[in-house]
Formats: structure tokens, sequence, C-alpha cells
């Protein structure tokens, strides 16, 4: 992100991170990662280390946390305030721990991750492929990418102003993100809606 949007957007969710688990958010993300954590085949017998990007308070990662007894999760998010929420609300230390930074410029070493997700965070981000070309680098020959996030939809556009959210946000169609995929060296293995205009995206990255 450019230095302007991204201390925009740190901003924004800073003040949102003491109450963000009081709102909609919270019925609106428990159903998402509902149905999420329906498509997701991670190894329960041996140890998977997966990112989640933008993590918000942690919830996606506790609840895959639960879900994979030997699971090593770790939460990226640009916001000190809710990286503060989700390190008090770690059910599972040390098995997760939540780390500041920016996924256009990711704090990992290459092939570190089994999986990574991003949950209706990708739309913030203003360039989407250099997004996808980290994703590529932490993943683990034959790792995936969940990308759940908003497509265009009631007639909106890709690109959306919201100042109230930190500037501009952008919602990408199956074939964008296909596309933005392919340009990092990832395939497109499915598609599946999850509610209403909110759709997970599958990729992987190839041996």
């Amino acid at each position: 992100m450019t230095p302007d949007v991204l201390a925009a957007k740190t901003r924004v969710f800073d003040r949102w991170a003491p109450n963000y688990d009081w709102l909609f958010t919270t019925v609106f993300y428990q159903a998402v990662h509902q149905r999420l954590l329906s498509y997701v085949h991670l190894p329960s017998d041996s140890p998977a280390a997966v990112l989640d990007m933008g993590c918000g308070t942690g919830k996606l990662l506790n609840r895959l946390a639960s879900q994979y007894p030997q699971l090593q999760g770790t939460g990226l998010d640009l916001s000190p305030e809710m990286l503060r929420q989700a390190r008090s609300h770690n059910g599972h230390r040390p098995r997760l721990i939540f780390v500041q930074g920016a996924s256009e410029a990711m704090p990992f070493a290459d092939h570190q991750f089994r999986a990574a997700f991003s949950t209706i965070s990708f739309l913030h981000y203003p360039d989407p492929q250099q997004v996808f070309k980290e994703i590529g680098r932490i993943l683990q020959p034959e790792g995936q990418f969940y990308l759940v996030d908003y497509t265009p939809f009631f007639g909106l556009g890709t690109r959306q102003n919201m100042a109230g959210l930190g500037g501009p946000m952008h919602f990408y169609s199956s074939q964008q993100r296909e596309n933005l995929a392919a340009h990092a060296g990832l395939i497109c293995n499915a598609h599946h809606p999850l509610l209403g205009p909110v759709l997970l995206s599958v990729f992987q990255k190839p041996v």
C-alpha cells in the first residue's frame, strides 16, 4: 500500500478494534467462516503452518486451531489495536501468533506456509497483483490460498470509494481473481459462493 493509504486504513481499524466483535460483523463473519471451513482441507495428523492475512481480532485462526489440533497459525494485520485484541483473545497459545505488517511486503520466509487465508480483507489492497505475488512466494509447493471476498454486486463496479473505511475498496469477479493468480504463478482450483455476493476462490501453488 502507499504510505497514505496504509496510514488511513490503519487509523480506521484501530478505532474499530475495541468494539469490532460487538458489531454485525460477529454474526456475519461467523456465517462466512462456517461456510469457508467446509471447503478447507488441511492435514489433521501433522503440523501445518497457515497464515491469515488481515486477521483482525483472530477469530478465523482460533476456529482453525480448534478444528486442527496440530495447526500452527500466524495472523498478519496492519492495525496494532486489532492485533492487541487478537492476542488478548488467543485461545491457542503458543500455536497462534499475531504479527503486524502489510500483505504487499510480508515479513515471512519463502515457502513458509501450507495455506493462506484472506477473508473480507483483499478488497482493501490497492495493489492486488503484488499481494498475489507475495502469496506465491510464501506458499509451499501445493499450498493453497483461500480468498473470500465480495464480487461486484447490485450494479457496483470493481472500485468503490468508501471514505469511512480509509479509502477505496475493490471488488473482483471470479475471472479477475483468476487473472491475478495466473500472473503470480498460481492456479485456480474452484470458486464457491458462500453468502450472497461473498465468493470463495481456492488457488494452489504448483509443485
